[in-house]
């Protein structure tokens, strides 16, 4: 009885011993849901030598077939069986190598962790198999299908080994190195800055294989750094030479028989204003006295349109820009100079075709008719920003200058007038200073202004404002109110996300200030209040950043939603073709409709749409990019010296000290606070000392020295000189 009694204890033993091990490979299945293991694999996973556990490792494979959670893929090679739910969506990398998905399919962000994204790389469509691990209670999965590479070439600095070299990503998304072998170096030396294409990526090789397809120049050097700033978005630095020729064969001539067939507003008192520096003019006003004693405000706008066809190589070269760019130290085009510069520049004392919105209206800013079509005009005058300005400031100025003084004084009048009829309405008002540097002949900065809004620039904002949104409501609202369904491209900013606007809150109750959630109305009221109040004060950059942040992102639409922070039911961008694609095709349909036509399909309207979010998007990245790359030239030649600054950001590996004199911003490591112990607080976004308690939160005051400025990475390094209390 006993010998029989020790053979059942021993089959429970090992019937024990098995499901422990069935565990531990559903584990190794489960943590690589995509791979295929053999016994030796698996075994390898779990730390054992094949040898030793091969019959209990092959027990546990027949236990985990027989549940039905893993597959015989192929002889003696098996792979997870798991019922999944497929998603879509897009990469965003995150430092450790995991990638998160977003994905309209689900509410939440997904982790893939790195071994299971399959060589997908940031920005990448992917479709995914989702799962829930035990674990964690959040959503993860992994990468099934590759959809579309977000992108195959790549900016970064070579380094060139024996026969081969590795191109070092500029990106800090781009977590892995492209190897290069030696007979596809193109020419590049070790160290310099470079574009490479990836050719080919190997299911077992750890890095992609590539090719060098340009050599940018040395790294430092202040073109190659501004070029590769633009390569890195997928921007151009320069038209194809048959776009060029394209615009030069252009007929650019005005014609009478052209101006007979548009309103023409040649003798009707006609100004630009813009900043001082500014190359291209896409809009101009015009102002005269109605005999009924209204006036009559024309918004004319360059009639990019004639130019620029359908079909044409203008018009394809013109569609994948996009939008111009505007870098710290240059401007890249979206249309040819031969255009941007010159025939569809509204410069003075020339005429020019254009597409205009007229306005009847009184002093009080009502509106008693619109009209909207192709005409041609006459400028008289170019103002500058600050010339406006002292006409407003009603400094008496003599000469040319004073016969718009009564054109510019009245419109300014109204333009207040407007401007706060939408505040009251429940538009947001931001004034954010504008950072801008002073460069000499070589463009390296010699010194940081900021640029503060006029009342000079709120006029041509408040009539640019009623033509976009009188031309959207013109399109897409029929007489009774209702929406046309008329296809049409509109500009729309969503409502802000309700928990972003409570962490906003929470956040700036610190200052003193207070973000009342109720209506749209109370809120927009409220965070103007909290803008006013902040406006001139060491925190205001930090807040107005964060406020914009908490906002959603405008884009380009054929779907019209509104646009929450100029608080409009309907709103496009008109005014300026020249540098804005969309701008283009609202021309387009607009002269479309006019002329008669039927509503088009939206599909391909919708299509440009999304791609110009996304250049535009792009553009905006390389902006930020070059004015870091100017504020780490600007302080490299301050390295070692003090400034007085502000934590605007707080991280794991240190908090970042935006400075009170320039805007320039750079980290402070964690590891560099030395009185103390600091540990990252998440919950509450600040660092906090372990033996003092002292906690370094958003908004503190501190002085700083710069330790060290990194030109290539665009990094400036501080550590803390001393800490003022806020």
């Amino acid at each position: 009885m006993a010998r029989k009694h020790n053979r059942r204890a021993n089959k429970r033993s090992q019937s024990v011993d098995i499901k422990e091990y069935a565990q531990k490979v559903e584990i190794v299945f489960r943590t690589f849901p995509t791979r295929k293991f053999n016994y030796k694999q698996i075994a390898s996973q779990l730390g054992y030598k094949p040898e030793m556990v091969k019959a209990k490792v092959e027990m546990a494979l027949s236990d985990l077939m027989q549940s039905g959670k893993i597959l015989m893929v192929d002889r003696g090679k098996y792979k997870l069986k798991y019922t999944a739910t497929y998603a879509e969506g897009v990469v965003d990398m995150a430092s450790n190598g995991n990638g998160y998905i977003v994905s309209p399919d689900v509410e939440s962000d997904i982790m893939v962790r790195a071994p299971n994204l399959m060589h997908a790389l940031n920005g990448d469509r992917v479709k995914i198999g989702l799962f829930a691990t035990k674990s964690s209670k959040k959503l993860e999965g992994e990468v099934i299908e590759i959809l579309e590479r977000k992108q195959t070439d790549f900016v970064g600095t070579i380094e060139i080994g024996k026969g081969h070299g590795f191109l070092v990503a500029s990106s800090r998304k781009m977590l892995v190195d492209i190897y290069i072998p030696k007979a596809k170096l193109g020419g590049a030396e070790n160290g310099q800055k470079v574009i490479a294409r990836i050719t080919d990526w190997p299911e077992k090789a750890s890095s992609p294989f590539g090719e060098i397809i340009k050599v940018l120049g040395n790294a430092g050097d202040h073109n190659t750094e501004i070029h590769a700033v633009l390569a890195e978005f997928g921007l151009p630095n320069e038209f194809p030479v048959e776009v060029e020729s394209a615009a030069d064969e252009l007929d650019t001539s005005i014609k009478e028989e052209e101006i007979a067939k548009r309103r023409d507003f040649r003798k009707v008192p006609t100004f630009t204003i813009d900043p001082a520096d500014a190359k291209d003019f896409d809009d101009a006003l015009s102002l005269q006295k109605l005999e009924n004693g209204h006036w009559e405000v024309g918004v004319h706008i360059a009639d990019v349109s004639h130019y620029v066809t359908p079909g044409s190589i203008l018009d394809d070269e013109a569609v994948v820009r996009a939008t111009s760019v505007y870098l710290v130290d240059r401007v890249v085009p979206m249309l040819p100079e031969v255009l941007s510069n010159g025939a569809c520049s509204l410069r003075p004392n020339e005429d020019k075709y254009t597409f205009s919105a007229v306005f009847e209206m009184d002093e009080k800013g009502r509106i008693y008719n619109e009209w909207f079509g192709r005409t041609a005009i006459h400028s008289d005058r170019r103002f500058a920003y600050e010339e406006a300005q002292q006409i407003i400031d009603d400094n008496h100025p003599d000469g040319d200058q004073a016969t718009f003084y009564e054109e510019i004084r009245t419109l300014d009048k109204v333009a207040k007038i407007m401007r706060g009829q939408r505040m009251d309405k429940g538009a947001l008002s931001f004034e954010k200073k504008e950072v801008k540097f002073r460069l000499d002949e070589n463009s390296k900065p010699e010194g940081v202004y900021f640029k503060i809004g006029m009342a000079a620039n709120h006029l041509i904002e408040e009539f640019m404002l009623l033509a976009n949104k009188s031309v959207a409501a013109f399109i897409g609202r029929a007489k009774d109110g209702e929406p046309t369904g008329n296809t049409f491209v509109y500009r729309i900013h969503d409502d802000p996300d309700p928990t972003k606007l409570q962490d906003l809150g929470a956040f700036v109750r610190q200052f003193g200030h207070e973000i009342r959630l109720g209506n749209k109305k109370t809120i927009t009221q409220s965070l103007n209040k909290m803008l006013t109040e902040v406006r001139n004060t060491p925190e205001a950059n930090m807040i107005e950043t964060l406020t914009i942040r908490t906002m959603s992102k405008a884009k380009y639409t054929t779907q019209n939603i509104g646009h929450y922070g100029l608080a409009f039911d309907y709103y496009t961008h008109f005014t300026s073709p020249i540098r804005r694609y969309p701008d283009v095709m609202v021309h387009r349909l607009l002269e479309h409709y006019l002329e008669g036509g039927k509503s088009p399909h939206f599909g391909t309207y919708e299509e440009v749409c999304e791609r110009s979010s996304e250049r535009e998007k792009a553009a905006s990245n390389a902006e930020r990019a070059s004015i870091k790359y100017m504020q780490a030239v600007f302080l490299e030649k301050h390295v070692g010296q003090t400034f007085a600054g502000v934590i605007s950001g707080v991280t794991e590996w240190g908090v970042f000290v935006e400075l009170a004199d320039n805007y320039c911003e750079g980290m402070i490591r964690i590891r560099d606070f030395r009185d103390d112990y600091y540990t990252y607080d998440s919950k509450n976004y600040c660092l906090s000392g372990e033996r003092k308690g002292r906690k370094i939160q958003l908004g503190d005051a501190m002085t700083i020295l710069v330790k060290n400025v990194d030109l290539e990475r665009k990094q400036i390094d501080f550590e803390p000189y001393s800490r003022t209390e806020s």
